[in-house]
């Protein structure tokens, strides 16, 4: 293989300009220029983003711990791919958000980069049924807000999104956790089943509220354009 080229800002812009202005496809620019194609994606998405700067200013860009958790926290979501999250947050690379996104998926602490921040995400921990009955319901009755229901009870954004997706599917049921040598929790009574349903009952209820009061506003607002 050959050496790797560099490429100028000018050079980088220009080829941009020459996708976006229609003169030729991404693929034959990246071809042309001896360059991967997702690295010129890369490339145009930047500077939809960001603008020239993109390519003027230094590549070691330092994000706050607030930056990294709301790009981490969008794209564990679904709110697009790796390149609409990097495009959205002007994050210059999706080398980038892969490791951040790894590191708050294996647990570890994301930090302000070049700052030496304190962590933004709670590590993931063991739960009880309870606690995972508590967060399944406060995600519910707050829109679903994972990322807010992670940092009341302690808890990683995944677990409180896995916990919520679990009971949605199957129920109480999909709550409890019976691995390891803990006692099983299908030994729970059921006046304490009963108390978990009822709490969950309630959050779907005050979720249907939210919903029914915003359609509310909603159509007055309509009639008054009306």
């Amino acid at each position: 293989m050959g050496r790797k080229v560099k490429y100028s800002p000018e050079e980088k812009i220009c080829a941009v300009n020459e996708y976006l202005d229609g003169k030729a496809s991404m693929q034959s620019i990246a071809n042309k220029l001896g360059i991967d194609f997702n690295a010129l994606k890369q490339w145009v998405n930047n500077y939809e983003a960001i603008g020239t700067d993109a390519f003027h200013t230094p590549t070691n860009k330092h994000y706050s711990k607030v930056e990294k958790e709301q790009a981490v926290n969008a794209y564990l979501a679904g709110e697009g791919s790796y390149m609409d999250i990097c495009k959205r947050f002007k994050i210059r690379s999706t080398k980038q958000l892969r490791s951040w996104v790894k590191k708050y998926n294996s647990h570890e602490e994301l930090k302000a980069s070049g700052t030496g921040g304190t962590a933004i995400m709670t590590k993931g921990r063991t739960t009880t049924f309870d606690e995972r009955v508590e967060i399944a319901s406060y995600c519910i009755s707050h829109d679903y807000n994972y990322a807010e229901a992670a940092e009341k009870f302690n808890v990683s954004y995944q677990q409180a999104r896995n916990y919520t997706i679990k009971y949605k599917e199957k129920g109480i049921v999909g709550l409890q956790d019976n691995r390891g040598r803990r006692k099983p929790e299908e030994s729970l009574s059921e006046v304490e089943k009963l108390k978990a349903e009822l709490k969950l009952e309630k959050a779907k209820r005050i979720q249907a509220e939210m919903e029914a009061s915003f359609l509310k506003k909603l159509d007055e607002i309509e009639r008054r354009r009306g």
